[in-house]
């Protein structure tokens, strides 16, 4: 969906400052929200696409001045209030409950059977790639253009990224559809690529000349590019001609036209001009025959083709 956190191109946010040896957990509440969101703090089971979708429909203001993990803090009490599993009223209690005593036990429930079996779901993994019948559309080398695409839901095609030439590099099989999935609307699974998009057609003239992004995209996000194409196929009929220029003359008339029997090879026979039908009025079969035949009467005399003609008297 288009949204605030959606802010790949976008200018005004400053620069990116990486932290040296930044730890992966600043704070112990971060290492405790990752462990909730992991085993589902009590929710039923989430596809992943939803989870990140919650994140997508924080308010603008919270997304914004919030840390990572306070955006999986929020996405996570978001999720307790639309399953009904806890009221807004009763979040806010026990917060209120635990600012008054800060030493306060935290609740801890013991279950080593639980626990094997998330660490079982972590060793296995969720692998989101699936089967399918259908054959994939494009090909490593295709070029492509990405759709533009407005959602109004979870979808994982960037708005930087929309209506973009690129070139699939790798197809990856068929997997899980975010858009679709988010939303408990089944996994459609659809064939995924990587495309690789240069950096100016992303960014402009004025980005590097030898850089470029590659995205990962379903199938359904893509158009062939038919600007590319036109000029593959230019490219293809411009190398025949010059193969065909390489070539022998007798090859190249051999390849340019299809071959003949030898009776079409021979020279031709000349047309013989039929009679008219005053011509053969008034004689009888004998004389048509006769003048047929070279004339009356006469001797034969050899020709210069071979043939023999009557010579008349």
């Amino acid at each position: 969906m288009n949204g605030v956190h959606d802010i790949g191109g976008m200018d005004g946010f400053g620069p990116v400052l990486p932290e040296a040896n930044e730890p992966v957990f600043h704070e112990p509440w971060e290492r405790r929200v990752f462990g909730m969101r992991l085993v589902g703090g009590g929710l039923p089971p989430t596809p992943l696409d939803a989870m990140r979708h919650r994140g997508e429909r924080l308010d603008p203001l919270k997304y914004l001045s919030s840390s990572y993990y306070e955006r999986w803090l929020a996405g996570l009490e978001s999720a307790l209030i639309e399953t009904a599993t806890l009221s807004r009223d009763e979040i806010e209690a026990r917060i209120q409950q635990f600012a008054a005593e800060p030493d306060r036990p935290m609740p801890r429930r013991e279950d080593p059977a639980f626990a094997e079996q998330v660490a079982a779901v972590f060793r296995a993994g969720r692998p989101a790639e699936r089967k399918v019948r259908s054959k994939p559309r494009f090909a490593a080398g295709d070029r492509i253009v990405t759709r533009n695409l407005n959602p109004q839901g979870h979808t994982r095609l960037p708005r930087y990224a929309r209506s973009k030439h690129g070139v699939v590099v790798a197809h990856h099989g068929a997997h899980v559809f975010p858009d679709t999935n988010a939303h408990g609307l089944g996994e459609n699974p659809q064939h995924l690529y990587t495309v690789r998009i240069a950096a100016r057609e992303l960014w402009g003239s004025h980005a590097e000349s030898n850089e470029s992004v590659c995205i990962d995209l379903w199938e359904s996000y893509l158009d062939q590019d038919k600007t590319g194409v036109k000029s593959t196929g230019n490219q293809r009929g411009r190398a025949a001609k010059k193969i065909t220029a390489q070539m022998p003359l007798s090859r190249a008339k051999a390849t340019a036209h299809p071959a003949v029997s030898k009776r079409t090879r021979e020279t031709p026979r000349p047309a013989i001009p039929a009679a008219s039908p005053a011509q053969g009025r008034g004689k009888s079969i004998a004389q048509m025959k006769r003048a047929k035949a070279g004339g009356r009467s006469g001797t034969a005399r050899p020709t210069p083709s071979g043939r023999t003609t009557r010579k008349s008297r």
